[in-house]
């Protein structure tokens, strides 16, 4: 059984919330778990920890529940406007997108 990774309360909110979200489009679409479960390839227990807001579940599962709901572009909204990064971005404070490269020493 995989070990739940270390994760804000708040943070466990948010998921439990995607969760419910990912239930209640299930829902809305008249589809049952063991259907959602046939057409993604996941086993129902994945569908049921999904629904449930499991952070130990890979966010591929998600986004493959997401598609067979018609909801997998909403995943690409995430950040989408990142008011923060854009406010740093203007301040002219330099970010790169990879960390620098460590040089060896012989």
């Amino acid at each position: 059984m995989k070990t739940a990774p270390a994760i804000l309360p708040k943070n466990l909110k948010i998921l439990k919330d995607l969760g419910e979200h990912i239930q209640l489009a299930r829902l809305r679409r008249k589809l049952s778990a063991d259907q959602i479960a046939e057409r993604t390839g996941l086993g129902r227990k994945t569908i049921y920890n999904i629904e449930q807001g499991s952070p130990t579940v890979a966010i591929g599962s998600y986004l493959q529940v997401l598609f067979v709901l018609g909801l997998e572009k909403d995943l690409t909204q995430v950040a989408a406007t990142d008011p923060l990064g854009r406010k740093l971005q203007d301040a002219g404070i330099l970010t790169h997108k990879r960390a620098p490269k460590q040089i060896k020493k012989s």
